[in-house]
């Protein structure tokens, strides 16, 4: 009897569901376009109303159910697009990286062509692969040796100035001693004013110009270039220029503080001038080359 009871509930509400259920199709058949009648009696649409949020309510599970798998469906795509875009922005980036790239190039190229017709000699383009870490020295190491053509005293150049000279070679690779080491000395003269004198380098980011003071005229912002009469450098080479003139009181000698025209820090491609001057060609005659790889055992030595 207890287990009768039970089941009663639960029978009369399948039941009433089943009835509720017929009731609501005649309902929406009754009022389908075209039906017998247009609108719906009292007892017929109270039936409706309550079917309406009953129907929501249970189609409500399954249309959450659909509607988040279509979003993760739609996030999956969205995920592979964004792979997609992000793999294409990288192309992107890179070509243009490479076209900045060529445009410097043939920037530095066209400049170079335009000092190679001006000086008339060969030039060798370089890459500078190293840089001497001691604070004594001012030198780097370029990726052109004995095999290129390239020699001790020859001088190293980039499209904005002067560079330095080479010291010492190997087959493949040359080191030079840059315009800004205590060691560097060059014979210019000031564009300007043609007045004459020496760029010594300090060891640092700056130079000094030694000129005597009689007859001399130097200015800040004069523009220092090297004079050819060393022996060492060709004439015109654009070196430095001038940011302060110091007093030289009763001194003979005057001094003027130089930038060089040439960013150290940021310089990567360099050319190699294949001709010696006449001073560098007498120091090295009948002289044996200096090999890289010696002067490294000799450092590596006791």
């Amino acid at each position: 009897m207890a287990e009768f009871r039970n089941r009663t509930p639960v029978t009369a509400l399948a039941v009433g569901l089943v009835a509720f259920a017929v009731v609501a199709m005649v309902v929406d058949r009754r009022s389908a376009p075209g039906g017998p009648q247009s609108e719906l009696s009292g007892w017929t649409g109270a039936i409706l109303d309550i079917a309406a949020p009953v129907q929501k309510m249970i189609a409500f599970p399954f249309d959450l159910t659909q509607n988040a798998w279509r979003h993760y469906v739609s996030l999956l795509d969205a995920s592979d697009t964004n792979e997609g875009l992000r793999a294409r922005l990288a192309e992107v980036e890179e070509e243009n990286l490479q076209l900045r790239e060529a445009l410097i190039a043939s920037g530095r190229l066209a400049r170079i062509a335009e000092i190679r017709a001006d000086f008339e000699v060969p030039m060798l383009p370089s890459e500078l692969v190293g840089v001497d870490p001691s604070p004594w020295f001012r030198s780097v190491l370029v990726d052109r040796g004995r095999e290129h053509g390239v020699r001790s005293g020859m001088p190293i150049i980039s499209e904005h100035g002067l560079v330095g000279l080479v010291t010492a070679t190997s087959m493949r690779a040359a080191k030079a001693m840059l315009v800004l080491d205590r060691q560097s000395a060059v014979d210019g003269i000031i564009q300007r004013s043609r007045s004459r004198g020496i760029v010594r380098g300090r060891g640092t980011g700056e130079m000094d110009f030694e000129f005597v003071t009689r007859g001399s005229d130097v200015r800040i912002g004069d523009v220092v270039i090297s004079s050819g009469l060393g022996g060492v450098y060709p004439k015109g080479i654009r070196i430095a220029e001038v940011v302060s003139v110091s007093d030289p009181g009763s001194a003979l000698m005057q001094t003027a503080r130089l930038v060089p025209a040439v960013d150290f820090g940021r310089l990567e491609q360099v050319f190699v001038i294949l001709r010696r001057g006449p001073t560098m060609e007498l120091l090295y005659a009948g002289e044996p080359e200096v090999d890289l790889g010696a002067t490294a055992s000799e450092r590596s030595g006791p």
